[in-house]
């Protein structure tokens, strides 16, 4: 059995280049207003949307589904605008200095 498997493993090839990505991707793991906006925005939703349905009210539960999702649409307008990830907002953010 472990013959097989070794038999099937990729075998490296004979002067292989790795190729490095141009930059260190960003280093915040997500941590942008952008992001926190967009969970904050959809955990709402989905409380509200929750509690339409414990108190058996369907405009709340259309409600909070609404605001659902209007989350994401929230988070990639604030990523448009230099919040999210590698954007100018962000990186001054990070670097000490406001936007």
């Amino acid at each position: 059995m472990v013959d097989d498997v070794a038999r099937h493993a990729p075998q490296p090839l004979a002067g292989e280049t790795a190729h490095l990505p141009p930059s260190a991707p960003p280093r915040n793991h997500g941590r942008t207003v952008a992001a926190w906006t967009t969970t904050v925005v959809v955990l709402a939703g989905a409380v509200v949307a929750a509690a339409g349905l414990v108190f058996s009210a369907s405009w709340l539960f259309w409600v909070g589904a609404a605001v659902a999702v209007a989350g994401p649409v929230v988070g990639k307008v604030l990523q448009v605008l230099g919040y999210g990830q590698g954007g100018a907002a962000t990186r001054a953010r990070e670097s000490g200095r406001t936007p």
